[in-house]
C-alpha cells in the first residue's frame, strides 16, 4: 500500500511539473500560425498605435490584429470582414512595392 502511495505522488507530481510546459508549448505553437500586423495603426480608428498606451492585441482566424485600446474590438466585431480587408490590402501594397 505505501508503494502504491509512492507511486501516485511521483506520477502526480511529475504532472504538476510538466502541465505548464505543455501549454507553453501550445501558445507558441498557435502565436506562431498567426498571420504578423501589417500596419502601424489601429484597425478601426486608423490612430498610430501606442499614442493611447500598450495596443489590444488578438488573433482572428490566423490574423493577428492590433488595436490602440480595447473599445475598438467592439466596432472590429460589427464587421469584421471590413476591417480584414484593410489588412489584405495593405499586404497587396507592400507585395507590389516589393516587385
Amino acid at each position: 500500500m505505501k508503494e502504491l502511495k509512492k507511486t501516485a505522488a511521483v506520477i502526480l507530481a511529475g504532472a504538476c511539473l510538466l502541465t505548464p510546459w505543455m501549454g507553453l508549448s501550445a501558445e507558441s505553437k498557435k502565436a506562431a500560425k498567426a498571420k504578423p500586423y501589417p500596419l502601424t495603426t489601429c484597425l478601426v480608428s486608423d490612430e498610430k498605435l501606442g499614442e493611447m498606451g500598450e495596443p489590444y492585441v488578438f488573433e482572428h482566424e490566423g490574423q493577428e490584429v492590433k488595436m490602440c485600446c480595447k473599445a475598438c474590438l467592439k466596432d472590429f466585431k460589427k464587421n469584421p470582414a471590413k476591417y480584414l480587408k484593410k489588412i489584405s490590402d495593405a499586404r497587396a501594397k507592400e507585395k507590389k512595392a516589393a516587385q
